[in-house]
């Protein structure tokens, strides 16, 4: 099988072309016996000593130290702290003076008073709802940055354990292909074997050895990929990812459908910007009704010592309506259109993704079955048969090279199935706005149920 698996590059996948199975001695300490067929255990335990990775406390991490996600939070909380502002009057105007006017009783003295303006009736307070919902807007556009980046955070974590995996695989075969090349002369020097199986040996040792360095790169690459999401240092150290277990999707497609629709911060920033638009149009046509100035002084005649008052209305009359409040209208009203068209957009779009990660990981879930329960134990058998083969010299090198490769193939394959199964849940988290429900437990029966029927589990937990 050839399927790209995840995003990494394809001639990686070309270069684990080697076995994972050795000769009877070494096949003997890795199988597993099954129905009377010799099983190769794909899954390669780590030393003791080697540091794990839990992705849950790799997330709690993010959460914590990431500066984007702080730096969304923060936006978050100046947005909140607009809402009072806007909603409360203009600061009031004290004022003070002296005048003096020639009359017949000349009348001077001090002046003292406050100034206040005063909004139309209703201004402040579509002001403060326009600014409610930016505040709203912005702290779901925080919510997605924060679900955005423990999903990169996932992904990459899976693709790093696939590099490990792959790289504990071709470590094994290096040991093993040794063998063969031991066997290989073995059998040449008493002439049961041709030169060539040792040479084909030697060279496929070279190109393990090639690869290796290929995948140690890609191994270091990742490393850093992982530390810069959690803001460490790019060259800082990081442990080996646990184990990958494929966890079974409860949720049909509606219901996902439906979570998007209703949680999805994504999708609720764009509504509410569609919320503030409304209100900024209402905002935008109030604006033609004046505003108020409203002032009181104090007066004090020096020269009868005698004091009075004065009260004062003025108007603010919006005269250039043409060319201000229309147009305000007008950008409100092509803001809200726009906002609506970034909505129906954004809904089209996450509805896709919503749909497109689905049936990935409904396909990995098939395939991970698949391999697991027919494809491996079926290619496991035929290298067994090929290598009984060749060391009876009924089947040549190149035969025996060829069925290590099928074998190889499948389980990279069924590692790769997994790590993109786990990928499409962790985009389908980010776009449904968190985690998704898991339960239950997803046995061998269940998987060969699968592979009769055609038909997809809902629950459980598949594990190898």
């Amino acid at each position: 099988m050839t399927r790209s698996l995840i995003h990494i590059p394809l001639w990686i996948f070309s270069a684990l072309t080697i076995s994972v199975v050795g000769l009877t001695p070494l096949w003997a300490s890795g199988a597993q016996e099954t129905g009377g067929a010799t099983r190769s255990d794909s899954v390669v335990h780590t030393a003791p000593g080697d540091d794990r990775i839990a992705l849950q406390s790799l997330i709690e991490e993010l959460v914590a130290r990431s500066p984007e996600i702080k730096a969304a939070r923060e936006r978050w909380e100046a947005a909140k702290a607009v809402v009072p502002q806007v909603q409360t009057l203009p600061d009031p105007m004290v004022q003070f003076g002296y005048q003096r006017m020639p009359m017949v009783e000349p009348f001077q003295g001090a002046m003292y008073g406050i100034g206040q303006e005063i909004p139309f009736p209703g201004k402040l307070r579509l002001k403060g709802e326009v600014a409610q919902r930016e505040a709203d807007r912005i702290e779901q556009e925080y919510l997605a940055i924060r679900l955005r980046l423990i999903a990169r955070l996932k992904e990459t974590y899976f693709d790093l354990h696939f590099i490990h995996k792959a790289i504990e695989i071709v470590e094994r075969n290096k040991v093993l292909l040794m063998q063969f090349e031991k066997t290989a002369k073995s059998r040449y020097a008493v002439g049961q074997a041709a030169q060539q199986d040792v040479f084909r040996a030697q060279v496929e040792i070279s190109r393990v050895l090639d690869r290796l360095a290929v995948l140690d790169q890609q191994k270091e690459s990742l490393h850093a990929a992982v530390n810069r999401i959690l803001n460490r240092p790019p060259a800082g150290p990081l442990g080996t990812p646990d184990e990958v277990h494929v966890t079974m999707l409860t949720l049909p497609l509606p219901e996902l459908t439906q979570r998007a629709e209703d949680f999805s911060p994504i999708l609720q920033a764009s509504a509410k910007g569609v919320e503030r638009g409304e209100q900024a149009v209402a905002l935008a046509r109030r604006e033609y009704y004046p505003d108020f100035d409203l002032s009181a002084l104090g007066l004090r005649n020096d020269r009868i010592n005698e004091n009075g008052y004065q009260v004062m209305l003025g108007i603010r009359i919006p005269l250039y309506y043409t060319t201000k409040q229309r147009q305000a209208v007008r950008q409100a009203l092509s803001e809200i259109a726009e906002a609506r068209e970034s909505l129906t957009n954004t809904r089209q779009d996450l509805l896709f993704r919503v749909k497109d990660d689905f049936v990935q990981a409904q396909r990995a879930e098939r395939l991970v079955t698949i391999l697991r329960d027919a494809i491996i134990p079926q290619a496991t058998m035929a290298l067994q048969a090929s290598q009984a083969g060749y060391g009876v010299g009924k089947v040549d090198f190149l035969t025996l090279l060829n069925s290590l490769l099928t074998l190889q193939e499948s389980e990279l394959e069924l590692h790769g199935e997994m790590v993109a199964h786990e990928k499409a849940l962790a985009r389908l988290e980010e776009v449904t706005g968190g985690p998704l429900t898991i339960s239950g437990s997803f046995s061998p029966d269940d998987g060969a149920r699968m592979l009769d029927s055609g038909e997809r589990t809902t629950e459980g937990v598949l594990r190898r």
